[in-house]
């Protein structure tokens, strides 16, 4: 059997899932996020090798979850309903993970849309901010985009998954923040490539920076110190959006007295170094010749 399932999340997206679905080389889970669009009936009579979970409900990001509970390998990785994994990507994840025992999470190098540019994202983990250690097969991260990442099934169901609170747009800062202080570490493998292309049709970007502002604030308040969460509120008034996401998230204070849970002492400390590196840039390269070295 194959060691790698992937969950793919989508909602109300048919055309581009149907146009990116028989790319993928690996067993697939699509939870459907109670699509009106015909989404769960078109998988399920032109890819019948596809399994279907379907939701009542949009549950967001937390769909994953779901799907990440239903596979049967020991590792997950993730696409959205407008990419895929290149290749190999999947089988050399998998040999990496197995080989690498504290890794929980490898992320890969995502090239967008139809010219292949390089994500802005990979460009930022490839500068290695936080060094490449020598139990971890690339470079050490605190973050990574959903649809370029390969996950241990059982560390991250042991952390909780994606919280459901989030739904959706910076769910993974947190899962990131849980999985590193639980001890397991997070690494960039530029080999492992994803085709990425997004689309804007059909969606509200002020809504979603707004969105975006309010998790990142729940994020910061029930994960970081508490000076570190008044500055991000601080920040937030600059605009509209990011101070509509702070009254968003003013109305969430119950849960996150409830879920208030700091990072690791080492964890805050990496969070800090993040903050403080300099732009891509203007960092050096990173020895990637320790990317293979075993612990």
């Amino acid at each position: 059997m194959f060691p790698v399932t992937v969950v793919i999340a989508t909602r109300n997206r048919c055309q581009q899932l149907v146009r990116l679905l028989d790319r993928h080389t690996a067993p697939v889970i699509v939870v459907d996020n109670g699509s009106q669009d015909g989404t769960a009936e078109m998988v399920e009579s032109r890819f019948p090798h596809v399994r279907v979970i379907r939701l009542r409900e949009n549950a967001g990001a937390a769909a994953r979850n779901i799907g990440v509970a239903a596979a049967e390998t020991p590792y997950v990785a993730f696409a959205d309903d407008d990419s895929y994994w290149e290749s190999d990507a999947l089988a050399s994840a998998a040999r990496l993970l197995a080989a690498h025992p504290r890794a929980a999470l490898l992320t890969g190098r995502v090239l967008a849309g139809e010219d292949g540019r390089l994500d802005a994202v990979s460009r930022q983990m490839a500068a290695a901010p936080l060094g490449v250690p020598r139990d971890l097969p690339g470079p050490s991260v605190l973050g990574f985009l959903a649809c370029a990442a390969v996950v241990r099934r059982d560390a991250f169901l042991a952390v909780g998954g994606f919280e459901p609170k989030l739904h959706m747009y910076g769910e993974e800062a947190l899962l990131a923040m849980d999985l590193a202080s639980a001890g397991w570490g997070l690494a960039y493998v530029p080999s492992l490539v994803v085709r990425h292309f997004p689309e804007s049709t059909g969606r509200d970007p002020g809504a979603r920076r707004r969105r975006e502002a309010r998790n990142a604030l729940l994020t910061a308040w029930t994960r970081r110190p508490l000076s570190v969460g008044a500055r991000a509120a601080l920040r937030s008034l600059a605009s509209r959006d990011s101070r509509g996401g702070l009254l968003d998230a003013l109305t969430e204070l119950p849960w996150v007295r409830r879920h208030r849970r700091p990072v690791a002492a080492r964890v805050e400390a990496a969070l800090r170094a993040l903050a403080c590196a300099p732009p891509p840039h203007l960092a050096p390269a990173p020895d990637v010749s320790l990317a293979v070295s075993e612990r």
